[in-house]
């Protein structure tokens, strides 16, 4: 077992663990606290897909998070007042069932993500950031002005949704379910980056022209990335708001796409249990230092300049060093 496996394996199982003793104890707010790091870990996975495999720097995928929270949020409202969704030219009902609002979600941030994708991979660099982010802030506004689902106020949801056969109202069985997610796309992500998929998505980040030489064009691997990754974090997105029972604009803000890259870097980029550590270190610095002062933000751009400067591969490769596939 590599020194890797075995930094993961701690942080991996110190999640469920946590939160078994803190429903042993009723301190709910830290099974909220570890959920919070598994749905956000989830996000930032999806982004890590294009990031760390593909060498691309999106900074528009709060776009992604924030559709799926909106389509969470759409849905829920209109089961819960019963009313129809769309009307022609055919009736199309709200839903309360994750497992019905969770491919929705997934598949429209794909459709979304198809167009943009298509347009921003034919740029690389700052100008790819800044195409991305202006996507982004594009459906940002949208929303904003999107009156229909509270505008700039946000909406609330009265309930959780509804899983076959587990109350989610229970602290403790919604965090299993979105912990499990988190695994299942964990293990999904290894199959991708290990598989000849993977291969060519490394080989379009390192050289686009030798993998053009062998019959495989870059541009169509990193839009399938592109998409894959926008599916996931919206399935993210999903699960956030059924944490918060709210969605509001900031789910699509760009400050969100920079805290996905954050825990990634924190994380180790390309790493597959970098977004979860990167998250775990990212909420824990979050609670200790937003309890002592008010801009914890400050000091905690002192130690991501630390890891940037001192810790290429983040705290993984700190420790663990070069990447290794397999």
């Amino acid at each position: 077992m590599t020194r890797e496996t075995m930094i993961s394996l701690v942080f991996a199982l110190a999640l469920p663990i946590i939160a078994l003793i803190a429903n042993q104890m009723g301190e709910i707010f830290y099974i909220s606290l570890v959920t919070r790091i598994a749905i956000l870990a989830l996000a930032a996975t999806g982004l890590n897909l294009v990031l760390g495999l593909g060498g691309m720097v999106s900074f528009g995928h709060a776009a992604f998070f924030g559709i799926g929270g909106y389509i969470t949020g759409i849905l829920a409202s209109h089961a819960a007042d019963g009313s129809a969704l769309m009307s022609w030219p055919m009736t199309i009902s709200g839903s309360d069932q994750m497992l019905i609002i969770w491919p929705v979600a997934m598949l429209v941030a794909g459709l979304v993500a198809l167009p943009i994708g298509i347009i921003s991979l034919r740029t690389s660099g700052v100008y790819f950031i800044m195409i991305t982010l202006a996507f982004a802030q594009m459906i940002y506004y949208f929303a904003i002005s999107w009156p229909a689902y509270g505008g700039e106020d946000g909406l609330s949801l009265a309930l959780r949704n509804n899983f076959p056969g587990v109350n989610t109202l229970k602290p403790l069985s919604f965090f299993l379910i979105a912990y499990g997610v988190l695994m299942v796309v964990l293990f999904l992500f290894s199959r991708i980056r290990n598989s000849r998929f993977g291969a060519a998505l490394e080989g379009a980040r390192q050289n686009e022209l030798r993998l053009a030489s062998v019959g495989i064009g870059p541009l169509r691997i990193r839009l399938v990335a592109f998409v894959l990754s926008a599916m996931i974090t919206a399935l993210a997105g999903a699960l956030f708001v059924d944490l918060n029972r709210f969605v509001s604009p900031s789910m699509l803000s760009w400050h969100m796409s920079g805290e996905l890259i954050v825990l990634i870097i924190l994380g180790g980029t390309g790493r597959l249990f970098g977004p979860l550590i990167g998250a775990v270190l990212y909420v824990l610095f979050e609670f200790a230092l937003g309890g002592m002062v008010e801009h914890w933000q400050l000091f905690f751009g002192l130690i991501l300049l630390g890891v940037v400067m001192f810790a290429r591969g983040g705290i993984i490769g700190l420790v663990a060093g070069k990447i290794r596939y397999g």
